[in-house]
C-alpha cells in the first residue's frame, strides 16, 4: 500500500521519508572536477549530514566519502553574498563558484560576480552571520 505520491515517486507505508536530495540531485564533486554542475545518478549515493547526496560516478562518490567537508557547498548551500548582508538565501547549483577548493552557491548570478570581486571579505562577513540564520552546518 502506498501512502504518498510525489513527482511520480511512490513511497511504501512505513518508509523513512527524512531524505531529500542534497543540491537537488546535482553531484557536488563535479563542480570541482568537471567545473560544471552535473546531475547525479541514484546508483551512486551517500547519506551525509541528514541528506542523500548523488554522484555521477563511483570516483566522485569515493572522493566525497573521503572529504565531504571539501565537496559539500559552504554555508550549507546558502548564498555567501546574501549572508554577508545578514540575509539567508538558498543558493542555486547553476550559480556557483569554486574558491580555494570550496564550493559556494548563489541565489543570484549577480551575487556571484559581487562575491568574486572580494571573496575573502565576503566569506568573513558570511561566517559572522551564518549561525544566526542557520546556515552554519548540515544536520
Amino acid at each position: 500500500m502506498c501512502i504518498a505520491f510525489f513527482l511520480g515517486l511512490t513511497v511504501p507505508a512505513g518508509a523513512d521519508i527524512r531524505y531529500e536530495y542534497a543540491l537537488g540531485g546535482f553531484d557536488s564533486v563535479a563542480f570541482q572536477v568537471d567545473h560544471r554542475p552535473r546531475v547525479g545518478d541514484e546508483t551512486y549515493q551517500v547519506d551525509w549530514g541528514g541528506r542523500l547526496w548523488l554522484f555521477a560516478n563511483r570516483g566522485n562518490m569515493a572522493a566525497f566519502k573521503q572529504a565531504p567537508e571539501v565537496y559539500a557547498p559552504q554555508f550549507t548551500g546558502c548564498d555567501p553574498y546574501a549572508l554577508a548582508q545578514g540575509v539567508k538565501a538558498q543558493g542555486l547549483p547553476r550559480a556557483f563558484a569554486v574558491h580555494d577548493d570550496r564550493l559556494y552557491l548563489f541565489s543570484l548570478r549577480a551575487n556571484r560576480f559581487l562575491f568574486l570581486a572580494a571573496p575573502e571579505e565576503i566569506i568573513g562577513l558570511a561566517h559572522e552571520n551564518a549561525e544566526k540564520v542557520d546556515c552554519d552546518r548540515f544536520r
